[in-house]
This record gives C-alpha cells, structure tokens and sequence, in this order.
C-alpha cells in the first residue's frame, strides 16, 4: 500500500512539473483602440498623437518585449474574434460582419444597390451543422485538451443567442466571466450596474459582475479583479493557463472612468476625447495590474503576454459620419475601413528567454495567425482542426526582430455595409497586400486604388496608373484567394 502512495505522488508530481514545462499565455485583447492612441509609437518615431495619452504599462510591455509596426485585424470586430480562435481569414470563413445578439439577423444597414451577402451571420460553432456558422475547431478546445486551464474574461461576441458560439463554454473555456453574444456593454459603470438596472436591462447588460453592482467599480477594473482570482486556481495546482482578458474598453458608451477622466479634462480635452482617453488609461492599468501579479506570484518569467486590439480606432461616429474621439493618423480612415487605419492595430509581445527587450518587428502579422502562434508557444505541435488554417505563426519573428517576408500575402474582405453612407474605404470593399504594395478594390463599382505602404502609410497617392502590372498582379491574386475560399460577395438587387 506505502508503494502504491509513493508512485501515485510521484506520478502526479511528475504530471504538476510537465504542466509547468508549458508556459502560461495571456491574450489582452483591446475593443477598438485605435494605433495611435497610447504612449508607445508603433510607426517609426513618436508622434504627437502618442503624447495624448497615458499607457505606462504598455511602455513597460514594449520595453520587455516586442512592437510590431505591421500588425492587422479586420475592420470590425466579430470576424477579428473568429479569425483569432479558428486561425482562418475572414474571407475565408465567412463570418466577415459583427454578429447581431439574435439569430439569422444581418447587420448589414439598407443598400440601393445590393441585397446583404451571404455571410454566416451566425457566427463560429464547435458543432457541425448548425445553420449561418462556420464548423471550426476553437482554439481554447486545443489548449484545454493538451493540459491548460483556459479562462475567458470580458467580451465574448463569438454568436448570436442561442448558437454554441455565444457561451465560451462551447469553445473550450473552462472559466467564463461575462463572456456573451452582445458586442458592446450597455455601460461600463458600477453604480448602473453595468446595465442590469430593474426594468431598463437590455441584451448588451454586462453578465456575471453582480458582487459589484452599486458600487463605483468601472467595468474595466471588475474584469480585471475576475481575471487575476480566476488565476488562484491553476497557480495553486501548478497547472498552465491560457488567460483570455478581452476588455470591452475602449469601445462606446465613452463613460467617464472617474479614476482618470477629470485630469484630461483639465489639460482642456473636450468632454468625448477626455472620457476616451480615461478608458484607454483605465484599460493600461489593468495591463499593469496584471503584470504586478504575475510578478508577485513568482510566475511572470514563464508566462507570454500578447497584446492586440481587434480594429482600428472609430474615426467617423455613424450614423452622422462625423468627426469621432479618436483618429488614427498618419494612417488613413478608422473602424470599418479597409484603408490602413481600420486595420493596422497595436500590437505587443512579451515572450520571457524569447523576445528581445525594447525591439521592433516589421514583420507582416494578421490576427489569424495567432492561432498557430499560440499553439506553437504552448508547444503543441500535433493537432487536428476540421477547418483549414490560413494564419502562419509569428514565433520566428519574435527571434528574430530583423526577419522579413516581402513575398508574404495579406487579405481582407468585407462585402458589408457597416454604416448609412460610404466613407473612406468603408462598405463594399477588398484589400490585398504583398510586401509593400497595397491593392483597395471597391466590390461596388470594381475601383482599384494602389498604395506603397512604405513611402506613403497615409494612403494619400493613388500609384494606380503609374503601375498597372502591379494592380493587375495584385488584382489576380486577390480574386484567386477569393475564389478559393468562396468568399461571401454583395448581391445586386437588380439580380
């Protein structure tokens, strides 16, 4: 009997000390931050617009680790998030608009000239079958099968109601915290109860946050105390977590965040940007929160920290398509935009033994790749998937900051109409990248527009007629990627 309890501690220990061979990954994932919101300068110096705001911790994140100047979403959020857990494009699976709270609604706004295409409006499901999904193997499912205790925190936005995907629990989280089919909260405020007031609660009333109604706790700050105790658990057991942190901030309402919003206020920002700049401020201390308690619980040499955004800032406030909060400049355009601004975001990476500290990636990334990313730090190498993965991971360029890929191609596609009226790039639009070359393509009058990214980021000098083989070239191979993926197109009414 004293053998058997000695092999059975000793097996378990040996099964603790392989779970802590794996290091720890968080994913910090932004709503709606726009590239040129925060301290930390993406492009090649700092700008005036990085002086507007207070992100310390991303500072330090940088400092650690590494800033990539040429990493994308897509231009809206939900496809970002599919993209993220199924390591495809979003042409590719589909889901190229934000998902309705309800089932079989499209968001797309009333068209003259084109019925909604047929995207899967339903959203990402585990679950083969289930009508307007795409069928595909989640990312947590593949981390909790090969031993990581998998934490989903704050906004989910995955499906509908009532489809797998609007429970985190159907995707392979073991932990959800707020995590639900609305895309936006109804307000980031304790003290409204986060929406859920009696009688007033809409679909888009934060869940789960009940501990902290009534009090002054901004909605930022809750998810952030959630996170870190949903970490007590796998710390305690010596188990390898992955630590989805998807914070709501700094998507609208713009509520003040009173911890932070009255000393811009002071240095004389209007009433929208001081309360913009106060959740982006509020987003950066969770930031920190959370490296100060990896530090303290002795983990934080063995745990990578990604930080992204899910699409470029909201520069037109629909539907008056005026001015918004925030721009992106010198990048063209914003959220829901094909141009540069709607989808280059902020990206960090912070790999302990790995990343070198304070350095600066050119390399091309799109948000699908982090699905092989992920799966290759948490070594994982063999998996199945039912889908086919598009996304090709970065590791290799956090080991090499120097490491290019000017062949590498980089696609979107949003056959949508987001808002009332046509702004820059935004409804109806494709895009291709190759090295630094950059083909916008209008679905809906068959406009091309050619831009060389590395002289002109700002997407001011159309280069279409000085280089028509380029376009050409560019032009066969976007149709080629979407014809490959049977890519959802507009639909025209006259048809």
């Amino acid at each position: 009997m004293r053998l058997f309890f000695t092999l059975f501690f000793y097996f378990n220990l040996s099964i603790a000390l392989l779970g802590q061979s794996k290091p720890n990954i968080i994913l910090f994932l932004v709503d709606d931050m726009g590239w040129m919101d925060t301290s930390v300068p993406f492009g090649d110096s700092t700008q005036s617009r990085n002086r507007l705001f207070k992100t310390p911790n991303m500072e330090r994140l940088a400092g650690a680790g590494m800033r990539f100047a040429h990493a994308y979403a897509t231009p809206v959020c939900t496809p970002t998030r599919i993209s993220l857990l199924t390591g495809m494009n979003a042409a590719q699976h589909g889901v190229t608009n934000w998902t309705s709270p309800w089932k079989n609604d499209p968001t797309d706004s009333p068209d003259e000239q084109f019925s909604p295409a047929p995207w899967r409006v339903n959203g990402l499901s585990p679950i083969a079958g289930i009508p307007g999904t795409v069928h595909a193997t989640p990312l947590p499912q593949l981390l909790k099968e090969a031993g990581y205790f998998t934490i989903h925190v704050g906004k989910a936005h995955w499906g509908p109601m009532g489809t797998p995907g609007a429970n985190p629990y159907n995707l392979g989280f073991m932990v959800n915290i707020s995590g639900h089919s609305a895309g936006h909260p109804q307000s980031f405020l304790g003290t409204q109860n986060f929406g859920n007031l009696p009688g007033k609660a809409s679909v888009q009333a934060v869940p789960d946050l009940e501990e902290y109604y009534g009090t002054d706790t901004f909605l930022t700050e809750a998810h952030t105390l959630e996170a870190i105790k949903s970490l007590q658990a796998p710390l305690q057991n010596g188990q390898p977590f992955f630590l989805h942190l998807a914070h709501y901030a700094v998507h609208v309402p713009l509520d003040p965040d009173n911890r932070f919003v009255q000393k811009y206020i002071d240095a004389g920002r209007d009433s929208a940007e001081a309360r913009y700049a106060a959740l982006v401020e509020g987003m950066d201390k969770s930031l920190g929160d959370l490296m100060d308690f990896l530090e303290k619980k002795g983990v934080a040499k063995n745990t990578i920290l990604l930080f992204m955004s899910d699409n470029g800032g909201l520069s037109l406030a629909p539907p008056r398509q005026k001015p918004a909060h925030t721009h992106n400049l010198p990048l063209r355009a914003g959220k829901g935009s094909l141009y540069e601004g709607g989808i280059r975001v902020p990206m960090l990476v912070y790999w302990p033994g790995v990343t070198r500290a304070g350095s600066r990636s050119e390399y091309p990334v799109q948000v699908e790749d982090f699905f092989p990313s992920i799966l290759e730090m948490a070594k994982i190498r063999r998996y199945h998937t039912v889908q086919e993965v598009s996304g090709q991971s970065f590791v290799p360029a956090l080991r090499n900051p120097e490491l290019r890929d000017p062949q590498r191609v980089l696609l979107w596609h949003y056959p949508n109409k987001w808002i009332g009226t046509d702004g820059p790039g935004i409804n109806y639009h494709s895009a291709i990248r190759q090295g630094d070359w950059k083909l916008l393509y209008n679905l809906r009058n068959g406009h091309r527009e050619l831009y060389q990214l590395r002289e002109d980021p700002g997407e001011q000098k159309d280069l279409s007629s000085q280089f028509p083989e380029r376009v050409r070239a560019l032009s066969e191979l976007l149709d080629a990627r979407l014809s490959q993926w049977n890519a959802p197109m507009p639909v025209p009414r006259d048809q």
